[in-house]
């Protein structure tokens, strides 16, 4: 018996490993079936696609919504804007209207403020009350003039001032003209006398000086 090679071994451990080894379980194991993944995997695709559609709709609408909404912030905030320039402007109008009142006062005790400066005793009349008379009268001007003093105070707190005028040339945007006079020694269009003061609210016009201007 002569000895066995190495493709015999070889050829006899195949052999036996074909006998023993249970092949059947190959068979049994179940095969995918690749048309119901396919058509599972179709079905997918489809939700997705439909689903993608859906969002992008979505986003389309999100998108007119934000675009609507700002055009309407847009013209709110117009609105708002006007709305706020009217109020602004009432109330410049009103503060305008108290101010010509206060102004109105103003002449008003000016006035007579300037008519108790000239004041005169009479002489030969009342002879016996005649310094109790100038001390009553003097009294009521230093009265006047510290009322005028403070309404002059309130005015300028509201940016309210008095335009200068007199021996200043004439300027029809803060000044109109009631009465010519005739100075040789002025120059021409010069304001000899200021008749009713003008005055400025900022760098805005309140209310223009009545003046008598020169002419020569």
């Amino acid at each position: 018996m002569t000895p066995e090679t190495p493709q015999d071994e070889l050829l006899a451990a195949l052999q036996h490993y074909l006998q023993e080894t249970d092949f059947a379980h190959l068979t049994s194991v179940d095969q995918p079936d690749l048309t119901a993944l396919f058509s599972d995997l179709a079905g997918l695709k489809t939700e997705v696609k439909a689903e993608s559609r859906q969002f992008k709709a979505t986003l389309d609408s999100l998108s007119d919504a934000v675009e609507t909404l700002k055009a309407d912030n847009q013209a709110l905030a117009g609105e708002l804007a006007k709305a706020n320039e009217r109020l602004q402007q009432q109330r410049r109008d009103v503060e305008r209207a108290m101010l010509l009142e206060w102004l109105d006062i103003y002449d008003r005790l000016d006035a007579g403020y300037r008519a108790l400066q000239q004041y005169r005793p009479v002489d030969g009349l009342f002879r016996h009350s005649k310094q109790q008379d100038v001390r009553f009268v003097a009294s009521i001007g230093e009265g006047q003039e510290i009322t005028l003093k403070r309404l002059e105070q309130m005015l300028q707190r509201r940016r309210v001032f008095a335009i200068d005028c007199v021996g200043k040339p004439f300027v029809a945007q803060t000044m109109t003209t009631i009465a010519v006079g005739n100075d040789p020694t002025q120059e021409n269009a010069v304001v000899l006398e200021e008749l009713r003061k003008g005055f400025l609210i900022e760098d805005q016009v309140l209310r223009l000086a009545e003046v008598k201007v020169n002419k020569l």
